[in-house]
Parts: structure tokens; sequence; C-alpha cells
């Protein structure tokens, strides 16, 4: 096993082949609540 990344596979990379993805942000807190609720129901 190799201490470090493989710099080959690092250079050869295509981003192009990465799916884009949608950010959630601030997803916790309405988890939260959401969970929250829950409970008292």
């Amino acid at each position: 096993m190799a201490d470090g990344p493989d710099m080959g596979e690092i250079a050869s990379f295509d981003k192009a082949k990465l799916k884009k993805m949608e950010i959630q942000k601030n997803a916790l807190p309405e988890t939260i609540e959401q969970e929250k609720w829950s409970e008292i129901s």
C-alpha cells in the first residue's frame, strides 16, 4: 500500500465525468425541527 496518492491517476483525472449535484444548505436545522414536531404529535 502506498503512503501517498498515485500522481498518475490524479494527473489523468477527468472532471467531466463527475456528476452535477445540488448543494443543500442548512438542511440540518430543518431536519431537527421536523423531528421535534414528529415527537410531539
